[in-house]
């Protein structure tokens, strides 16, 4: 069940000793569609490095030998242009940093030490989208990511930011699409769906 304002985010408990440990959020990406495209349950992994397990609190393999939380996680369906796969982390859509539009799709909280989404939750049912209008001037784009680092780049009239369980949106020209770090497709359009409580994993 996604966690509830006020209630308590999964259980603490120990470590098994064969535990996979993933170290990064492309890696993870690699796991959880590996089971997914063979159509079998995600199996349960220990977060010891990335944007996600920042985000859950984790990191660090050394943590794992003590009691330590299990908890839900969600996943993003992405679909592009006929393709799928999906997301743990973050799916990021540009051609260009500094010009054109540049969307951030956002189940962890950060991005490359950038605290991009600062009220998201891995296991809310909902991804934090956040869209960099065309307009925005480099300058103005180069200020946004230095206040990104402490979160504090929003509220700003160039960027918008909501908390969805479904997104769909057609590009005015193909974008680059990443997901978990990994450059997967160039495409005109991208939905994003949540599936919540998708896995568990160690943290």
């Amino acid at each position: 069940m996604t966690i509830r304002k006020g209630e308590p985010w999964g259980e603490i408990g120990t470590a098994p000793g064969d535990l996979v440990i993933i170290r990064s959020d492309p890696e993870l990406h690699r796991w959880v569609v590996r089971h997914r495209e063979a159509d079998q349950p995600i199996a349960p992994l220990g977060l010891g490095g990335g944007d996600l397990a920042r985000t859950a609190g984790g990191g660090g393999a050394d943590r794992f030998r003590g009691p330590v939380a299990h908890v839900p996680l969600d996943l993003v369906r992405v679909e592009a242009d006929g393709r799928v796969t999906w997301s743990a982390a973050h799916v990021v859509a540009r051609r260009s940093w500094l010009t054109g539009p540049v969307l951030f799709a956002m189940t962890a909280q950060y991005l490359d030490g950038l605290d991009l989404a600062p009220r998201s939750h891995p296991n809310d049912g909902r991804v934090d989208v956040l869209e960099v209008a065309p307009a925005m001037s480099v300058r103005q784009r180069i200020s946004a990511r230095r206040r990104a680092r402490t979160g504090t780049h929003l509220p700003h009239p160039s960027l918008s930011m909501r908390q969805v369980s479904q997104f769909d949106i057609a590009f005015a020209r193909p974008q680059v699409i990443w997901v978990d770090g990994v450059r997967w497709a160039t495409a005109g359009s991208l939905r994003l769906v949540v599936e919540p409580d998708a896995y568990t994993a160690y943290v």
